[in-house]
């Protein structure tokens, strides 16, 4: 029988525990192992983002990172993300732009999208390009993934839809 790791973490907030081959990758793990396939495996090679998690904090390309080395860290998902105020802000936002296509990318993006509003919650359209560049998406253009951030951190500030028009305008 091959070798298992027992490892605990918490997961979207809630404790976790799992038993995993050492070669298993966080994302296999997180789709396989727990069930949550809202992380997508997209090249493996951690170079189109699709597998954007949160751990400790920080993103990371869960087809990169292993299992094992998940013990006793926080480690946030796209559901998880989809669980606060401003997941469901982004959510809204993604959809009533038109960002979201063949829906991929989606999550990876507002996984990353998240972790840059929580970082620098008035970024401009300049810093949410910047933020998006390691999420490739072969459908939209980005332009429509960029408004939708934007909209999604206008609603969090009180803006309006036309106040925050006006602003995505000049930025």
């Amino acid at each position: 029988m091959p070798a298992r790791i027992d490892i605990a973490f918490r997961l979207n907030g809630v404790g976790k525990r799992a038993s995993v081959a050492p070669e298993t990758s966080a994302l296999e793990m997180l789709r396989e192992v727990i069930g949550l396939t809202g992380t997508k495996y997209g090249c493996g090679e951690g170079e189109c983002g699709a597998c954007t998690i949160l751990v400790d904090g920080v993103t990371i390309n869960a087809c990169l990172m292993f299992a094992a080395d998940c013990d006793g860290r926080d480690v946030m998902t796209i559901e998880g993300v989809n669980a606060t105020p401003r997941g469901e802000a982004l959510r809204r936002a993604f959809v009533e732009h038109g960002a979201v296509q063949c829906g991929f990318c989606t999550p990876g993006i507002m996984v990353q999208a998240w972790h840059l509003l929580e970082s620098n919650p008035h970024a401009d359209q300049a810093t949410i390009q910047r933020g998006i560049e390691g999420n490739l998406c072969r459908c939209t253009g980005y332009k429509k993934i960029i408004e939708a951030v934007a909209a999604a951190e206008a609603v969090e500030r009180g803006q309006t839809p036309v106040e925050q028009s006006r602003e995505v305008q000049r930025g």
